[in-house]
């Protein structure tokens, strides 16, 4: 279990802060004055970035975190930096009809640039707009056509494995149909049907919640409250469901931690866009509410009851060597049997920290915001932050593919040292989310797309 502080002040953080966006911003010029590979970057191999097998995912978190940089330092040559690169390099990514990641692509890079500039920290500009939101409507559509309905109505956005695969990664996609609904954007199918965005992001925040969460209501043998699936199957014949399934966790019966923190994150996130709806033109969205905050709460329980008592967990919970791991001590990265995954705490971390603020429970609202600052602390420690030169990751001991084998590991068979592109870039969303509370600064949310 996290131990939490519950006296930890956002204050406390200050000066790691700074350390870590003066890091950062060598991190990426480093990454993009290196001579690459073919590819976007995905995981390090001895502190070089380099490319992985699988689907292109990870270029969005590149890009985006430049962005970011300029965010939270107000240094514009990364503003200049993320705006070229996106405009030259993510086109492709906006009609990409084989991912369900567009979340991620494109919310991460022209989704940023349109807050920044409904914000006004980036100067209004008529065309830029417009094309910022033409792109982001294109991937909202897009993503939102790669659609699966089940049995029991509703249905879901499917994953890169097929129509039947359900991925919990995706609830932190959703952004991108959020934000083009937010736009006035709708999917056109056929017979020229109009499908709204914002219903669909719902069915499948719903589905979700159904079928990749457990509430020890007794599901099955597994049931343990919070804990998750990393995927879903159905029957695309019927639309029935099927089973639990993974591709990243160790099996479909235990919970791949990066995948409760997509989860944790994901619902935290949308059920703070949905009370932002609430009760306005847009509808009432009690039902969906109450879904969202039942998985969220759920998840983020779940969380800080398994999780080592500084907050990084291990890769999943019931990977073989855990059984020689005391879970009641800080999480050790240099452990003869399994490896922690840093960038699981950076997504959970926002999380809780999210929930702080939109869970209607005070007692759970502090609970929840206090883990997310003390797993914050721990991960801005020099045992997670990347204070080598030489290595251009930004957050150490990060974890990608384990099953596959796809991260370099020591000899005793267990990887760590390394870090992960989407790993650092939750790591920027996290921090520059404690620098606008410490700044007493809106936070910055995905769908603040619109002029205020």
């Amino acid at each position: 279990m996290i131990k939490i502080d519950e006296s930890l002040q956002p204050v406390e953080l200050k000066n790691r802060l700074e350390l870590f966006w003066d890091l950062s911003a060598k991190k990426i010029t480093s990454l993009e004055t290196s001579t690459g590979t073919s590819g976007a970057p995905v995981v390090t191999v001895d502190g070089i970035y380099t490319a992985r097998p699988w689907t292109e995912w990870t270029q969005g978190f590149q890009f985006g975190s430049a962005i970011l940089q300029f965010d939270a330092t107000g240094e514009t040559d990364f503003l200049t930096l993320g705006r070229q690169n996106s405009l030259e390099k993510m086109s492709a990514h906006l009609t990409h009809t084989g991912v369900h990641d567009h979340g991620f692509q494109n919310v991460s890079t022209f989704g940023n640039l349109l807050r920044l500039m409904s914000e006004g920290r980036i100067p209004e500009n008529n065309w830029e707009r417009r094309y910022y939101e033409l792109a982001l409507k294109c991937s909202a559509a897009v993503q939102g056509h790669r659609w699966t309905s089940i049995k029991d109505g509703g249905g879901y956005i499917y994953s890169f494995n097929g129509p039947h695969s359900l991925f919990s990664d995706t609830i932190r996609s959703l952004r991108s149909l959020a934000i083009g609904h937010r736009l006035g954007h709708c999917l056109k199918g056929e017979g020229d049907v109009s499908i709204n965005l914002l219903q669909r992001a719902i069915e499948h925040g719903t589905v979700t919640a159904l079928y990749n969460v457990y509430y020890g209501e007794g599901r099955d043998y597994y049931d343990i409250r919070g804990r998750v699936a990393h995927e879903s199957i159905f029957n695309t014949n019927d639309g029935s469901y099927r089973c639990p399934s993974t591709q990243q966790g160790y099996s479909p019966f235990t919970t791949w931690t990066r995948g409760l923190s997509w989860i944790l994150c994901g619902f935290a996130e949308q059920l703070e866009f949905l009370r932002s709806l609430q009760n306005t033109e847009e509808g009432t969205f009690n039902e969906a509410i109450t879904i969202f905050e039942k998985a969220a709460e759920a998840t983020c329980d779940y969380y800080i009851d398994s999780t080592p008592s500084d907050g990084i967990p291990y890769w999943d919970t019931g990977a073989p060597g855990i059984a020689n791991i005391d879970l009641n001590k800080p999480a050790d990265p240099f452990n003869p049997w399994e490896p922690v995954d840093s960038s699981a705490a950076a997504i959970a971390a926002q999380g809780l920290l999210r929930m702080g603020r939109t869970c209607t429970d005070s007692l759970k609202a502090q609970r929840y915001w206090q883990a997310g600052l003390s797993i914050s602390k721990t991960l801005l420690s020099d045992q997670y932050v990347s204070l080598e030169s030489d290595h251009q990751g930004l957050i150490l001991h990060s974890l990608y593919h384990r099953p596959k084998a796809w991260d370099r590991t020591d000899t005793d068979g267990v990887a760590r040292g390394e870090s992960t592109m989407w790993g650092d870039y939750h790591a920027r969303e996290l921090c520059l989310y404690l620098t606008r509370v410490l700044s007493d600064e809106p936070s910055p949310n995905f769908w603040n797309v619109l002029v205020s």
